[in-house]
């Protein structure tokens, strides 16, 4: 270990990684924010298609807002994909550890990949709610200028929660024209409204997720908590994908292993002595294997998704912690942190998160080998 430090072998091994994945999110970030968009803007009764959403963007934000929110991202993977990465290796360690051969049979691969995903969610979760506020404010439209220009008539209490926000005018006048048939001695019924939190869009809705998209924002308005809003779906989700990933790309290790052994004068007795396999080889596997993980875990991608895009106010997160508020659904779905309203949406974008997975899983491996080639000397 000393001597790794020693020769910078570490930090080589660091920076080729960062950049592996700095690489990989820049060039698969448009697709993730056409996922996302499909995601979180479908509605049982109504699908978005790619062209629709990407036409929305463009036409709100240009070509630029498909790339909204993609430092939160790079900066999460970063994180992400070394707590992955790191945790698979050391688990990967103690089942070696005493055999001949450094083989990781498939069953303990998904195993391994399964406990490294859901380290991934816990470090990643908050770089993601970011991310996608960040995105869904690239399709949204901005706020109307009477909003902007009653700015000095916000409540203390809402500005607290939300700096920066006024509610809109119209909404609470019409609001307020509801109330009027009801006797009331009030002497400013819209100033009073104004002092009630739930209040604060002016009509008793929350405020659009474009409005609450920054750090800041979020804590103020949802609390520490909502950082790691539905942690059940994500963990769920990074579980299977790297049980799948790694699973699936150790299956077709050991095939291609087998492969290039079978032609082989005398047959080899250890893997040591069949040499090493194509960088080119395991890159598309890793591909591949992206592919297939980012299939099997889509449902729960699609959960979180639209559970990020929920503005839930920390006073109303309090209301149903002392009423003791159970969650919707089969008991499989609140495990999962699945909404039944979302039931039949689980699906959309199914091939968007499979080509973006694919590609950034072969960007990443074929960069990374790619890199150590030429900083690593031997």
């Amino acid at each position: 270990m000393a001597e790794m430090f020693k020769d910078h072998t570490f930090a080589m091994h660091a920076i080729a990684g960062s950049a592996s994945v700095a690489l990989s999110t820049v060039l698969t970030y448009p697709l993730d924010t056409l996922k996302v968009l499909t995601q979180v803007g479908s509605s049982p009764n109504k699908q978005l298609r790619t062209p629709q959403v990407l036409q929305r963007v463009k036409t709100l934000s240009g070509s630029s807002g498909l790339y909204n929110g993609v430092n939160w991202l790079m900066l999460g993977r970063t994180f992400g994909l070394g707590a992955r990465f790191g945790i698979y290796e050391i688990l990967t360690a103690y089942y070696k550890d005493g055999r001949e051969d450094n083989y990781v049979h498939v069953s303990e691969a998904l195993l391994a990949g399964m406990a490294a995903g859901a380290g991934e969610s816990i470090v990643i979760s908050p770089f993601e709610l970011v991310k996608l506020r960040a995105q869904v404010a690239s399709a949204a439209r901005t706020s109307t200028v009477s909003s902007v220009i009653e700015k000095g008539t916000v409540s203390p209490l809402v500005s607290k929660l939300l700096p920066c926000y006024s509610p809109d005018l119209r909404a609470l006048n019409n609001t307020v024209g509801l109330l009027s048939t009801l006797t009331s001695k009030h002497p400013n019924m819209v100033d009073a409204l104004k002092e009630y939190p739930w209040m604060m869009s002016g009509s008793g809705k929350p405020p659009p997720v474009s409005d609450v998209r920054r750090p800041s924002q979020i804590i103020s308005l949802e609390g520490w908590s909502s950082l790691w809003r539905n942690l059940r779906a994500g963990m769920v989700r990074d579980s299977i994908f790297g049980g799948i990933f790694f699973s699936s790309w150790q299956f077709f290790h050991r095939a291609m292993l087998d492969w290039k052994a079978a032609g082989m004068t005398p047959p080899p007795r250890s893997d040591e002595e069949i040499g090493p396999l194509s960088p080119i080889a395991i890159t598309v596997a890793a591909g591949f294997s992206g592919s297939l993980a980012a299939a099997a875990s889509h449902c729960f991608d699609t959960a979180r998704s639209r559970s990020q895009c929920t503005i839930l106010p920390k006073y109303v997160t309090m209301e149903r912690v002392l009423l003791k508020w159970n969650r919707p659904g089969k008991r499989f779905e609140r495990l999962t942190g699945i909404h039944p309203s979302d039931r039949n949406l689980l699906f959309r974008g199914l091939w968007l998160r499979m080509a973006c997975s694919g590609i950034a899983s072969f960007v990443l491996v074929g960069s990374y080998f790619f890199a150590i080639s030429n900083l690593v000397i031997e």
